[in-house]
């Protein structure tokens, strides 16, 4: 009688550390999927909001009737907007107190690296979870595999003539836990590379933005 090598069979066939393994792989693989479906449309947003503030920025509106448009909205603003705010904001307060110009521009700054920490922080959310999906999931699933290697080897040991067809099942049930890894880390890898890359454009648009509004910030100053 052939055995039932079918990926359904394998699977419900295997030894509960194998079955293990592939849940856990399984996990992985669709938090690793809502991840970056959702990093996806965040960093989106993000380069939206992005465009739209620059466009409204260097439009040649003044400074305070863009920083009242932004305070009144309900909602807090983000990115780069977020940045302006701040930083505008402290350089108003500070200007009205008796203070030397280094020290009003200093304090807008510091505000303002505060905010970008912040947003780099948002931005960066999720990418350790793909980087650490896609290091170690060809790792347990090697794990699996070679657990299952081992129990049909064992298995063979206690029988006088091995053929490959006490061998097959066993061996093809441990390589699945090898293709779940792979299938888990893939996507994995390719997103963090990719997200990692738009985060950092991002953080460069930021930090370019917050040197060009100080400037201006220090024009009005002098």
């Amino acid at each position: 009688m052939s055995a039932d090598l079918s990926i359904i069979s394998l699977i419900t066939e295997a030894s509960l550390l194998v079955k293990l393994v592939m849940l856990a792989l399984l996990l992985i693989s669709f938090y690793s999927w809502l991840l970056i479906f959702r990093k996806r449309s965040e960093l989106e947003q993000a380069k939206r909001e992005a465009d739209a503030f620059e466009d409204k920025f260097w439009s040649g509106n003044e400074l305070n009737r863009l920083y009242e448009d932004i305070s009144s909205r309900p909602h807090a603003s983000r990115g780069m907007e977020g940045i302006f705010e701040v930083g505008f904001k402290e350089f108003v307060r500070l200007k009205k107190s008796p203070n030397g110009s280094s020290v009003v521009l200093e304090g807008s700054q510091r505000v303002m690296r505060i905010s970008l920490a912040r947003e780099i922080d948002q931005l960066e959310t999720s990418l350790p979870f793909l980087a650490t999906a896609g290091s170690t999931s060809p790792y347990i699933g090697l794990f699996g595999t070679v657990w299952g290697i081992m129990n049909s080897f064992r298995a063979l040991g206690n029988v006088q003539h091995a053929t490959l067809a006490m061998v097959a099942p066993g061996i093809a049930e441990a390589l699945i836990a090898t293709a779940m890894g792979l299938f888990a880390a893939i996507p994995a890898v390719i997103a963090y590379n990719r997200y990692s890359h738009e985060v950092e454009r991002l953080i460069n648009r930021y930090d370019t933005f917050l040197e060009e509004f100080s400037s201006i910030l220090q024009r009005q100053q002098d």
